[in-house]
């Protein structure tokens, strides 16, 4: 009762490799049954596109147009080679060929007189057999075919919905970790007592992490959240000692003041202390985005993964500047 609607795109061979994939998954994904048209056997090119069109799952019909090109022999031949080489994407039965647009033939005819005469003849469109199995696949799975595309394309808009959801929570996160980076590079900044330092922090991150777990649904206690820290700071003690190595000689340079730290000092503890929060917050983001998984590869790859994607110095010297600022603006309204 709806009808039937054809969508035809450019070829495959005549947009670029991004657009091109764009393209066949979008059609893909909202057709009920997809005519893949080639002339020939298939291009790398055009057996990668195939793939992406079946992994949707839509019935795929692989039409050779243009068939009046090959004799018999060559015909049979090309087929072989297609089911072959789309063994497992393309039915047997779901091989046809065509010819939509037939080219003129020459035929050469001697009359009575003994003289030849060239004329053109236009050899019939043979599209039958692309009818035929269009019509069987309608009757016999028209209702199945709409009532799957239904499903998948509703699948598709879920996960899309649900993809735009976990995007907004990636950009809260990223907002909340950066509200406790500098929380904490000011609190370790302004506190001289070293021990202090470490409390404080653990304090912050212990905070941010139930924050975040709340954020992603998947509220955490400041228990849970203390032993997640404590693992993502055994990898980073193992893969990053040398920040740490900074953290304890700033600590050392407080003590040998008598505890008293200039500005500068100051932020720089603050600084590698924000970069410590950032890699933490960022790895249990990533933990609480999968589920509270670390997947296969582990803890100790993702911590990695972060601290690689990570320029530690442009951070660490970000930080300062940052944490530098916002004390100077504190003295001066207070002293103002």
């Amino acid at each position: 009762d709806g009808g039937l609607y054809l969508i035809d795109t450019p070829g495959i061979n005549e947009v670029e490799g991004e657009e091109r994939e764009r393209m066949a998954h979008e059609v893909a994904s909202r057709a009920d049954l997809v005519l893949f048209v080639v002339d020939s056997d298939l291009t790398d090119v055009e057996l990668k596109a195939l793939r992406m069109v079946t992994n949707t799952l839509r019935p795929t019909l692989l039409v050779v147009n243009k068939a009046d090109r090959y004799t018999e022999t060559e015909q049979r031949q090309l087929r072989a080679i297609l089911r072959e080489r789309t063994h497992g994407l393309i039915a047997p039965e779901n091989l046809i060929f065509t010819t939509s647009r037939p080219t003129r033939q020459v035929v050469i005819q001697v009359d009575e007189n003994g003289e030849e005469q060239e004329n053109l003849r236009v050899r019939p469109v043979e599209v039958q057999a692309l009818k035929t199995r269009l019509w069987d696949i309608l009757e016999a799975e028209g209702k199945t075919l709409s009532a799957l595309n239904a499903s998948l394309f509703a699948g598709n808009l879920s996960s899309e919905i649900g993809q735009r959801v976990l995007e907004v929570k990636q950009e809260l996160g990223q907002r909340t970790i950066r509200f406790y980076c500098l929380a904490k590079g000011v609190a370790v900044a302004l506190n001289p007592i070293p021990v202090a330092d470490i409390l404080a922090a653990i304090a912050l991150d212990v905070t941010m992490i139930v924050h975040l777990s709340r954020l992603y649904g998947l509220p955490m206690s400041r228990t849970e959240a203390g032993e997640l820290i404590r693992t993502i700071i055994s990898h980073m003690l193992l893969l990053v000692g040398i920040t740490w190595a900074i953290n304890l000689a700033s600590s050392a340079l407080k003590l040998g003041t008598g505890g008293l730290s200039t500005i500068l000092t100051g932020a720089t503890q603050g600084a590698v202390a924000w970069y410590s929060t950032l890699v933490i917050g960022n790895v249990a983001e990533r933990w609480l985005a999968n589920g509270k998984s670390w997947g296969d590869s582990g803890p100790k790859f993702v911590v990695q993964q972060i601290i690689d994607s990570l320029d530690r110095d442009s951070v660490v010297s970000e930080a300062r500047e940052e944490i530098m600022s916002y004390l100077k603006k504190t003295i001066k309204n207070q002293t103002g």
